[in-house]
């Protein structure tokens, strides 16, 4: 079987019976606002309403109140302060884990050597959770700052050590083989087909351990920490003011969401060179878009069939 894909006067058909809407470039934008409202009209329905059901939401502050608190906080000091202190905490940690985990994977994955000194040492650690490593940094370092960063190196560390592992051993051997054929070396393996054939598996290594490097950081803040985002909702939280919390959890999400964008993106820059679908047919996450033209299947031409030989020369007994 072979497959041809439709093009030409058919794909035009197809995109023009799609919805305008779906065709609109910010359609899609539109509808992710639309369940972003949705979700913000739900809890201020059931905070005004004081729903108590299996869930309580009496006690829960509206979005009316956190916005309000949220606006008081923006025009001071203590906030972006607050604010600062995390990022730089986490992109000190996250960078370190992003050198060293790629470093320790490509290693561990292409000398044995480094996989018997290293493999078992980092595979008894790698289940311990990085905030159960709290009290162990307060023993470390010599100040807490020092020990939030670590927390946070050690939370990104796993993620990109073992997606680079499983990158750089899931290459082809022939890839090497052929730049060895023609005389290349060993670290120009490394440099032009290793590392830019498990680019796609490191950076799905980068993007879970920045999601984990917030998780443990804002942790580690809680418990240890003097300033930053995490600080600061505890301490809300020690004083009954559950609009401050709310506050913290919505800016945790916030620079987890552009943290998280910034790396996809730096991602997209730096593998330019992968295959793209022209057509537009398919988004970003692989899946077909509504409307698209399908490949259309057609059978291998059969086999010509010998002609019947002609009466004349058929020999009878």
């Amino acid at each position: 079987m072979t497959t041809t894909t439709t093009t030409g006067t058919t794909g035009t058909t197809a995109a023009a019976t799609r919805p305008r809407f779906a065709r609109l470039p910010w359609g899609r934008y539109c509808v992710r606002a639309a369940s972003l409202a949705a979700f913000l009209g739900l809890w201020q329905f059931l905070t005004a309403r004081r729903v108590n059901l299996w869930v309580r939401f009496e006690q829960l502050p509206t979005v009316v109140q956190v916005g309000r608190e949220f606006g008081t906080r923006l025009t001071g000091g203590p906030y972006w302060q607050d604010l600062g202190d995390s990022l730089v905490r986490i992109v000190t940690g996250f960078a370190l884990a992003a050198v060293l985990g790629v470093t320790v994977g490509t290693a561990i994955a292409r000398s044995r050597v480094a996989r018997d000194i290293l493999g078992p040492v980092l595979e008894v650690l790698r289940p311990i959770p990085a905030i159960a490593l709290v009290p162990v940094a307060i023993l470390l370092f010599p100040t807490n700052e020092q020990g939030i960063v670590f927390i946070t190196f050690a939370a990104a560390f796993f993620p990109i050590m073992v997606s680079t592992r499983h990158a750089v051993r899931a290459l082809t051997p022939v890839w090497e083989e052929a730049v060895l054929t023609m005389g290349g070396s060993r670290w120009r393996v490394l440099a032009q087909v290793v590392l830019p054939g498990a680019l796609p598996g490191i950076l799905g290594g980068l993007s879970v351990g920045i999601g984990v490097s917030w998780i443990c950081v804002i942790s580690a803040e809680m418990i240890s920490g003097e300033y930053g985002v995490g600080y600061r909702t505890w301490q809300d939280y020690t004083v009954v003011d559950y609009p401050g919390v709310l506050v913290g959890m919505a800016t945790i999400g916030v620079l987890g969401w552009i943290t998280s964008a910034a790396v996809e993106l730096l991602g997209r820059r730096v593998t330019r060179w992968l295959p793209r679908t022209a057509s537009g047919d398919r988004d970003r996450a692989g899946y077909r878009t509504p409307g698209a033209p399908r490949r259309a299947v057609r059978a291998d031409p059969a086999p010509p069939q010998p002609e019947p030989e002609p009466a004349s020369r058929k020999v009878h007994p």
